[in-house]
């Protein structure tokens, strides 16, 4: 069962904690059996590992994501990548053509795609390894996975199969409706859309070179930019005839709010939180390393990250969009691909950050024009290397680099620094790569 995992959004819903490059899907708030913390994105990974161990997983998402994706799934995680962001359509081409152009899988093998943040048990892995099995059937195009409805929802799409039966021809697709027309969608039969589905390799690779003029995975990268944004439902799904569509009555939750995130929390609090006995239905994530204490709180949540701290009744939280996108403010805190870093203080000439390094990675060997750094290494051991100088460096130790060297840092052992930029102009794109001769 080949697995593409559509990795995507930017976070404004579950502001604090999500933000521009790192999306509800990164959030570590389900305990796992071992007691440590994962997220939606590691949560899906293993339940698939769980049902099919050596099933091939790519995950397709945008440059932004890829630093926190190696981070959490390993360096060895298949990823395809988009080079800026153009819709569901564009994405999934891309992926198939990954998969078959580059990791050389037989265009006649079936290929599963899905959302890479649903709240599933292992019973809806089960039912994506029968929809592969529905879409190798030759006379099959497009089988879409159906999800029973235990509500009229206004914020799926709603498929309407032909009968009641497990595996159905589809009728037609309607868009999100109101609540009174989802309810009589479901009086009639209707299922939601999850946005999943299966097909041959070839049957995406047709639809593309349809619509698209590129001729491999290769030429269409180079010509991302140039394609026209649309979704992968309106440029195929609805355009198809023969669709059919696998009922599944198990468990499935889109987890897109606060309201909704909680309801999924084993947990009344993650991080440090005390509440009172009067406090009823309330949930607190603390990312930060202070206590948060509540006293007779109904029906709220409580989140605090580096980012801010959102104080809400849950059925408001689903509002918060306008209001966090009218905040401008840098990212404070991200993960990397080898390791993290918080913003600790911003002052008028200076930025105060701790990064965390993991053992056997390093930062790029960089300099910068406008500022001078100067790092504290906190815990740990490594190397630094300033203008071609390597030095052994442990816990105490205080390296100065000017503006306009070049420097970088190797962990040895994880690695815990404090980072203090220093200049009136101090900026992201203020930063220059070099080659580090080995």
């Amino acid at each position: 069962m080949n697995i593409v995992l559509l990795s995507g959004g930017s976070g404004k819903r579950l502001w604090p904690l999500s933000n521009d490059i790192r999306s509800k899907q990164f959030i570590k708030i389900f305990k796992g059996a071992d007691g440590d913390y994962e997220s939606m994105l590691q949560r899906v990974y293993r339940q698939i590992r769980t049902v099919d161990a050596v099933a091939p997983i790519t995950v397709a998402t945008s440059k932004t994501q890829v630093s926190a994706i190696c981070n959490q799934l390993g360096d060895n995680v298949s990823i395809s990548v988009e080079p800026c962001r153009r819709d569901t359509f564009p994405a999934i081409v891309l992926a198939i053509c990954y998969l078959h152009d580059v990791l050389k899988i037989s265009a006649e093998e079936a290929v599963v795609i899905c959302p890479v943040d649903p709240y599933v048990e292992n019973e809806y892995f089960a039912a994506l390894q029968e929809l592969s099995k529905l879409a190798e059937q030759e006379e099959t195009g497009l089988v879409l996975l159906g999800i029973t409805p235990t509500y009229p929802s206004e914020k799926y799409g709603y498929i309407l199969p032909e009968t009641d039966a497990d595996v159905s021809k589809v009728n037609t697709f309607k868009e999100k409706p109101d609540a009174q027309a989802a309810a009589e969608y479901i009086s009639n039969g209707a299922l939601w859309n999850g946005g999943v589905f299966a097909c041959k390799l070839k049957y995406v690779l047709q639809k593309a070179h349809e619509l698209l003029d590129f001729t491999d995975y290769y030429d269409l990268y180079a010509k991302y930019e140039t394609l026209e944004k649309i979704s992968f439902d309106y440029a195929v799904v609805e355009q198809e005839k023969q669709i059919k569509v696998l009922r599944f009555a198990g468990a499935w939750k889109d987890l897109g709010t606060w309201n909704t995130l909680t309801e999924a929390m084993e947990e009344q609090a993650v991080g440090k939180a005390i509440m009172n006995e009067k406090c009823q239905n309330v949930h607190v994530m603390n990312e930060l390393d202070v206590p948060v204490l509540c006293m007779g709180l109904k029906d709220m949540v409580v989140a605090a990250s580096p980012d801010g701290i959102l104080v809400a009744e849950k059925a408001q939280s689903s509002y918060i969009k306008p209001f966090v996108d009218a905040i401008d403010q840098q990212v404070m805190f991200a993960e990397k691909s080898w390791g993290s870093f918080r913003v600790l203080d911003i002052g008028e000439n200076s930025l105060t950050i701790k990064v965390t390094l993991k053992a056997g990675n390093k930062m790029n060997y960089h300099s910068h024009e406008r500022r001078d750094e100067v790092w504290t290494i906190i815990s740990g051991s490594g190397r630094t290397i300033v203008d071609g100088m390597e030095q052994q460096v442990t816990a105490g130790d205080v390296i100065t680099m000017q503006a306009g060297c070049r420097h970088t840092i190797i962990a040895d052992s994880e690695l815990e620094v404090m980072e203090v930029q220093l200049g009136r102009e101090i900026s992201v794109h203020d930063k220059q790569k070099f080659e580090l001769e080995e």
